[in-house]
């Protein structure tokens, strides 16, 4: 028992270590000769032993995950492996959704500091954004403590990133890897940065109104040369139009292999001055991956669900269609990922501070070629009717950016109490900047047999869509914290309070033009037929000169908007206390008083005049979109420490959860996990919640731990999507509901299997939930299901690891697999049912041979079981994306 002890009270002290600035060389030493016996020994002790400690010690329900946890995994991001933890879900790759709920009911904090989202559709942040290179550890809170924002629903997600070292410690990684889905694709270029200057000059000279009258009125045209003014006035148009980007060419070929390369240097030193030491680490990643995927969207039409297939139907198979349309695309993506990461220390005593510049770019380049039918003939666009149907050609280019700069300080006043005291200031910066959209439509006419005939662009509006976005949001983030240890006899108390503020600020501009055939006929476009999805000679001088393809700019008039922005400000401060009785006994609680005040207002590019610019900053608008509360949240926590390894907890948090900065603006985007057009909508309410935990926690003395929690959530008017159907695609908003519950049950845990096969152990976790909603039908339309599970909840999670560690070091490896039950995207109304993202079984497999100390080679497999992405709606299958099978190979080298 007593070496057990003192095992653990040295992971403890490693753990601690790795979060500040330096370490003393005394705790170095330590620390490097325990990496020596986990580097040759077995690792199932030195990866989980000092985050299961750290877990222990939590006053309020927490689970977290080590840097060799991540490793073990073969997780790329932090998104990846936060789905490892208990309850745990990941969705679209990004947002992690926490006991079944909504990605709106998380938060995510790094090094305890709020940072913006770059995600144009999140307040959240994207989590993949965050390489685990640079993360030291995870840790999801999932009861509430009032030293945590109050904005906390399913948890609370703190990104720990790695610190400097305290000796000299340098590495470099470099991988290969492909998706064999990626064989081929569509490669394109020939794209623009930005709005053509001469645009952005025309939409001033002109208003924003590109009719030939207008062009004749504003420059004064007359009839002369032969040329009538609306003439002239059409040959300026053109000119317009043939700023935008118009020579792009597409390839269809063999993709690249996805590549990666790592690298890290850092050291510790002391200072001759005054005896301290000064540390840095720089680090830096660069990633490039490619996938191509066929997917399958269809809208169904209900009268009809009871006759259709349950798999979606091809162009060559609409016998009893049930759908409305159905839109079949081919998909190509390039994913690049610039990471940076600098660090510099210094620690005197008992007091550090650490300076950190994190820079992290994401930029994606996307083609979607898609061909929209109509199976039921209900359309005149359709191939089973009139052997026509309309395709598109999309390309899309975006670029993300984080730019965070963070000091943090920790203190300890030993003269004074044992004072302690810790801080930190960030400013950080996020930014999306999308210059080239564009959304070429056509119509495909086809052969009696099936067989392509030809291509045409039709003599209406909206022919060829050009979008500009660009966003940006602004946070700046301090805190404080003072903490005072207190001990009388048989009992230890902690006394701790602190301030934290938030101030955020965002921009959001988009801008549209729409070129047009005013020909009022159709016009053939001469496509290469073994290329079909070329654009040679479209849209080219030749094609604009013999053509007549005029511009508008898509831009609303007030009151309508496309543009908003946004503030928000959170004033906080908090006090706490932990209490422990004879070490058997530990009561931890406290409150938190939260001064929030939000504002969002949907703008226009086209604010030219006094009046405009009254009708878009009334004060109704405003009040429609601002939120100001203040409130205090409380927290209590019970826990039970038996003589031996078990610990029982209770737990109670008051919380809320309010709506994102632009589901206050009636301005439409795509949600990336849907693909729904999605509006926001003025006047939601934020969503009180209520929250119950109690957990069984076992430790044995070879470091297995077994847990189970029950927990429950009551929630007062929750908000949820609802969905509603256009004649070829479904739109998407917001609606506050009336209650609702989330109950459950989870398990962990960790056991080692050497009994049954030496270097054998398996972890896990298991979530069994329910939730429910009731949502007044009057306020959502005419809503099918007005009482049903939560938006996101699914009814299980799975998450199970068989891992190995060979007795020589050597060799490890773990098989993972994850799963999570059916959980609705959103609720459907007028008859149709609520759309439900189907189960994924994820199951990856990750070897790792360490040739000698410093190498390390790893193998990956990633959806071994080659499962597709589905979401179905009446039983039947809406939409479907071919996710694939990957697999990479990696070096890593440690000097």
């Amino acid at each position: 028992m007593d070496t057990q002890m003192k095992f653990k009270k040295v992971a403890l002290a490693i753990s601690t270590a790795l979060t500040v600035a330096t370490s003393l060389p005394s705790v170095a030493e330590e620390e490097q000769a325990i990496e020596e016996v986990v580097a040759v020994g077995t690792r199932l002790q030195g990866s989980a032993a000092a985050v299961i400690e750290e877990r222990k010690n939590q006053a309020f329900v927490a689970d977290i995950l080590g840097a060799e946890q991540l490793s073990r995994t073969g997780d790329s991001d932090a998104a990846s492996a936060l789905r490892r933890v208990t309850g745990l879900t990941l969705v679209d790759g990004k947002f992690i959704y926490v006991r079944g709920l909504g990605e709106r009911y998380s938060s995510a904090r790094l090094n305890g500091a709020a940072v913006p989202s770059p995600d144009l559709t999140r307040n959240v942040i994207p989590l993949d954004i965050f390489p685990a290179s640079i993360i030291e550890s995870l840790a999801v809170q999932k009861a509430y403590s009032p030293s945590m924002p109050a904005a906390f629903g399913g948890g609370n997600i703190d990104i720990r990133t790695k610190s400097v070292p305290s000796e000299f410690t340098a590495g470099i990684e470099v991988g290969i890897g492909q998706n064999f889905n990626s064989d081929k694709g569509f490669t394109y270029s020939g794209t623009t940065e930005g709005i053509p200057q001469v645009l952005q000059d025309a939409v001033v000279r002109y208003r924003g109104n590109f009719d030939i009258g207008e062009v004749v009125d504003k420059n004064g045209f007359k009839d002369k040369d032969g040329l009538t003014r609306a003439d002239q006035a059409i040959d300026v148009i053109k000119g317009f139009v043939s700023s935008l980007p118009r020579d792009i060419q597409v390839k269809e070929e063999s993709l690249d292999p996805n590549f990666d390369v790592k690298a890290n240097i850092g050291n510790s030193f002391q200072e001759d001055w005054l005896g301290g030491m000064v540390g840095f680490m720089l680090a830096g990643s660069y990633d490039n991956d490619w996938n191509y995927s066929d997917r399958t969207t269809g809208v169904i039409d209900d009268t009809l669900a009871e006759n259709c297939t349950s798999k979606l139907e091809t162009a060559e198979d609409t016998a009893n269609s049930c759908y409305v349309t159905l839109k079949e695309s081919k998909v190509t993506t390039e994913t690049e990922r610039l990471n940076g990461v600098f660090n510099i220390g210094y620690r005197l005593d008992q007091h550090s501070i650490t300076y950190s510049k994190i820079y992290l770019e994401d930029n994606e380049t996307e083609s979607e070629f898609s061909v929209l039918q109509s199976p039921n003939g209900s359309t005149v666009r359709t191939i089973a009717g009139t052997g026509a149907a309309q395709r598109s050609h999309q390309f899309d280019y975006e670029e993300r950016t984080l730019d965070i700069d963070q000091v943090i300080g920790q203190h300890t006043f030993l003269d004074y109490w044992g004072v302690g005291f810790d801080w930190q200031y960030t400013e950080s910066k996020a930014q999306t900047d999308i210059p080239t959209e564009i959304d070429f439509k056509f119509i495909d006419n086809y052969n009696e047999d099936g067989s392509y005939k030809n291509s045409i662009v039709t003599g209406d509006d909206n022919r060829i869509t050009y979008a500009f976005t660009d966003m940006e949001d602004n946070v700046k983030s301090y805190s404080g914290n003072v903490t005072l240890p207190l001990t009388f006899e048989g009992i230890e108390i902690t006394l701790k309070g602190g301030y934290d503020f938030m101030d955020r600020a965002r921009v959001y501009n988009t801008s549209n033009f729409v070129v047009n055939n005013k020909s009022g006929i159709s016009i053939p476009v001469n496509f290469d037929e073994s290329e079909i999805y070329g654009l040679s000679g479209y849209l080219d001088d030749e094609f604009l000169n013999n053509n007549t393809f005029l511009l508008t700019f898509n831009e609303p008039q007030a009151p309508a908007a496309d543009d908003y922005i946004a503030a928000q400000k959170i004033d906080a401060g908090y006090g706490e206390f932990d209490i422990f009785f004879d070490n058997t006994w530990r009561i931890s609680g406290g409150i938190r008083y939260e001064d929030f005040k939000q504002v969002s207002l949907a703008t226009s590019s086209l604010i030219f005049d006094r009046i405009t610019m009254e009708t878009i900053y009334d004060e109704e608008r405003i009040l429609a979109g601002t939120v100001n509360e203040d409130n205090f949240f409380n927290a209590l926590s019970l826990t039970y420490l038996s003589d031996g390894n078990y610990q029982v907890r209770f737990g109670y948090g008051e919380t809320t959860v309010r709506p994102d900065l632009r589901e206050l603006v009636p301005v439409a985007y795509y949600d990336p996990l849907t693909d729904i057009r999605t509006f926001g909508v003025a006047g939601l309410k934020s969503s009180d919640l209520k929250n119950y935990d109690a957990r069984f926690e076992y430790y044995m003395d070879n470091g297995d731990n077994f847990s189970i929690a029950a927990f429950y959530k009551d929630i007062t008017a929750p908000i949820e999507t609802i969905l509603r159907v256009g004649d070829e695609d479904y739109t998407a908003t917001f609606v506050n509901g009336e209650e609702g519950e989330v109950y459950g049950i989870e398990a962990e845990w960790l056991y080692d299997l050497s009994g049954l096969a030496s270097g054998f152990f398996t972890s896990g976790n298991i979530t069994l939930s329910d939730s429910e909603v009731s949502i007044d039908p009057a306020r959502a339309g005419n809503l099918t299901n007005p009482t049903k599970r939560m938006t996101g909840h699914s009814e299980y999670v799975v998450n199970m690891q068989l891992n190995y560690d060979s007795a020589d070091g050597q060799h490890s490896g773990s098989l993972v697999y994850n799963v999570f039950g059916e959980r609705i995207l959103a609720s459907g109304i007028g008859g149709r049912d609520d759309a439900y993202e189907q189960p994924f079984h994820s199951l990856d497999l990750v070897y790792t041979w360490y040739p000698d100390f410093n190498s390390k080679v790893k193998f990956k497999v990633k959806n071994l079981l080659n499962e597709d992405q589905e979401v179905t709606q009446s039983d039947v299958v809406v939409r479907q994306k071919d996710v694939g099978t990957s697999v990479s190979l990696s070096y890593s080298y440690e000097f």
